[in-house]
């Protein structure tokens, strides 16, 4: 299962190196180097909303 790898237990003994992983761990959160390749995709949940998009599919 993929969660597993996530949620492993890890053992720091030397405070320094506990001290860079937090850093990491910290600067990883607020500049993420990964960018969403396209735009949120909108969620239809009108019946005629579906519609409308599945015929604008088939005229292109």
């Amino acid at each position: 299962m993929a969660t597993s790898s996530i949620l492993t237990n890890v053992v720091i003994k030397d405070s320094k190196k506990a001290e860079v992983l937090a850093n990491a761990l910290e600067a990883s959160s607020r500049d993420p180097k990964r960018k969403p390749s396209a735009p949120t995709i909108p969620v239809l949940t009108d019946v005629n909303a579906v519609r409308r998009f599945f015929a604008q599919k088939g005229q292109k």
